[in-house]
């Protein structure tokens, strides 16, 4: 909805909706993101076909690049499949925040099209409460997949040596996701279907998720590639990942992480709230 499209009334409910949902106290926010959360994790239990993309994503991605690419990657690793599995493990750690800030913009967008969002809009709770509990109860999964991520990847001959640089990839991974579903929240509030949000999705993703050192070295690559691997997030957290649970540097990949989650947070959780307050 345009500027030029805002009839006087509509203007003046959405400078209400901010107006009332600025006033709400911090407290009563966090009791409205607790509530939510819960609604969101009851409609889980009565519908545990949600949860198939977080148990499937991580064991179908493992078993395939492991017995499929393993062989042939791992010898330019200079080893065999089992140095293909300490090498994809933690880059498919990266991946599963990406795979689940998809998901949330198509939910969200199922949610407002299903008339789900209009009737929290109508209620008076603050409007930041909604996209955060989404996000909150998506990092929930985001941390399952990785629990079965991790468990595949035992299984598979991955060896963990550093349990606190597991955990802090864990926590790394989790940083960056929730700021990839900011993107994909503004995607689900500006976007007429849950198809359009996956389609972008898709194209947004695939680009970023097979040009980066995600599933093998970016050496071999083209030039032109090799400096836009340079430059995608992914890669940099697959990297840190990969240096904090089987060793390597770690440093500069930490912060290119940690700046890209900072920046993607602060320019769209305000656009993603904002749209969320004035879409009709």
């Amino acid at each position: 909805m345009t500027a030029a499209t805002l009839t006087p009334d509509s203007k003046a409910d959405s400078k209400a909706d901010f107006t009332a949902d600025a006033r709400i106290p911090l407290r009563a926010h966090l009791r409205h993101t607790g509530a939510l959360v819960r609604r969101n994790l009851l409609w889980i239990r009565q519908d545990p076909e949600s949860m198939f993309d977080a148990i499937l994503f991580p064991v179908i991605f493992t078993l395939l690049f492991v017995y499929v690419f393993g062989g042939s990657i791992g010898q330019s690793l200079g080893g065999g499949q089992e140095a293909y599995v300490q090498y994809v493990v933690p880059g498919l750690m990266a991946m599963m925040g990406m795979n689940m800030a998809q998901g949330v913009g198509t939910g969200f967008n199922q949610d407002f099209n299903t008339g789900v969002m209009d009737r929290f809009r109508s209620l008076p709770i603050g409007r930041g409460s909604v996209l955060f509990a989404k996000i909150a109860v998506e990092l929930m999964r985001m941390l399952f997949a990785t629990t079965v991520l991790m468990v595949v990847g035992v299984l598979v001959g991955f060896d963990i040596t550093n349990w606190p640089g597991l955990f802090a990839a864990v926590a790394l991974s989790t940083v960056f996701g929730s700021a990839l579903m900011w993107v994909f929240l503004t995607l689900g509030v500006i976007m007429k279907s849950a198809q359009s949000v996956q389609a972008m999705g898709f194209l947004v993703l695939m680009p970023l998720q097979f040009g980066s050192s995600i599933f093998a070295p970016t050496q071999s690559m083209p030039g032109w590639l090799q400096k836009f691997t340079d430059y995608n997030p992914l890669s940099a957290l697959a990297d840190t990942a990969r240096g904090l649970m089987v060793g390597g540097p770690v440093t500069h990949d930490l912060w290119v992480t940690l700046g890209w989650s900072a920046a993607l947070t602060a320019v769209m959780a305000p656009i993603a709230i904002h749209k969320f307050r004035t879409k009709s």
